[in-house]
């Protein structure tokens, strides 16, 4: 039996998903309501982080959906996903990620 991670979903993520286009809204909406059974689809990719700030167990993965991102973390140990942001790419080149770690503290 799969285990049910507990999903943690930033204010800012809800407020970017309402400004996306109504079919993307919807896709990223499902998307990430999986994410509590199914934390590492089969389109998402790991993400390498060498900085300090990211927590032990954590990893920090991205999903592409069109010219979309889902950027988020999982804690196996703890059993949860945290959804950090949805950025477009381009323009969007990652130099956001330690302050999007830091909200994992």
């Amino acid at each position: 039996m799969a285990v049910a991670y507990t999903l943690f979903v930033e204010p800012e993520v809800h407020a970017a998903r309402r400004l996306l286009p109504g079919h993307v809204r919807q896709r990223i909406a499902r998307l990430i309501g999986d994410f509590a059974s199914h934390p590492r689809p089969s389109n998402s990719q790991s993400m390498e982080y060498d900085e300090e700030g990211l927590p032990v167990g954590v990893e920090l993965r991205r999903v592409r959906l069109e010219q979309w991102r889902i950027i988020y973390a999982v804690n196996d140990d703890e059993h949860w996903v945290w959804v950090l942001a949805i950025r477009r790419r381009p323009p969007y080149d990652y130099t956001d990620l330690p302050d999007l770690v830091q909200r994992l503290q």
